[in-house]
């Protein structure tokens, strides 16, 4: 396949974070999620231990995800600092997303490489994800609240698995976003020597 350098970087330079407060009531297929997540599945990876993990939490599940959310909050929030805005925004958010994705990841038990390598690796399928979602108009972004440190019996995660934070998703209709970066030239150094 060839694809245009100018297509594929406007494509990157395009993606934005889109908040759960925007997003309009309307599902996504589960054939695009399924596509969203065979995109991720072709992530860089060291050794191909391919340790992203996911779970996909729709309907119901999104209730019981606020509820996590806003309970984990409020129990681990001194009274004197405790927002009853940020309890509701908690408890919320999940709701106002058409989905959510738990973004795992599954340490190589032979340990073959270092951690950090998976992490980033599955943070490179949470890129493919994300850039496909904007090539369907899908809003989304990766929070990674303290409470996943905490969320292993709710999303039933497996010996050697972690929770490295939750993809919200969903349609919007906001117009094209402008973004900002500071100049690459500011975060390069060459050596030609």
């Amino acid at each position: 396949m060839k694809l245009k350098p100018s297509d594929l970087s406007a494509v990157l330079r395009s993606r934005r974070s889109v908040f759960p407060p925007t997003y309009i009531d309307r599902s996504i297929d589960r054939e695009i999620l399924e596509e969203i997540l065979e995109n991720a599945n072709w992530a860089p990876t060291h050794k191909k231990t391919e340790p992203w993990r996911f779970r996909v939490l729709r309907g119901p599940a999104l209730k019981r995800l606020g509820h996590f959310l806003a309970d984990w909050y409020r129990e681990n929030t001194p009274a004197e600092s405790f927002s009853e805005k940020k309890y509701e925004k908690n408890l919320r958010k999940p709701q106002r997303s058409a989905c959510v994705i738990a973004i795992c990841m599954q340490r190589d038990p032979q340990e073959r490489i270092p951690e950090w390598e998976e992490v980033a690796a599955t943070a490179c399928a949470v890129q493919n994800m994300w850039l496909t979602c904007h090539a369907y108009g899908i809003g989304a972004y990766w929070s990674s609240p303290k409470a996943i440190g905490d969320a292993g019996d709710l999303l039933e995660l497996q010996e050697g698995e972690r929770c490295l934070g939750f993809f919200f998703m969903g349609y919007h209709e906001l117009p094209d976003l402008p973004g900002t970066r500071s100049p690459i030239a500011d975060k390069v150094t060459w050596i030609d020597r």
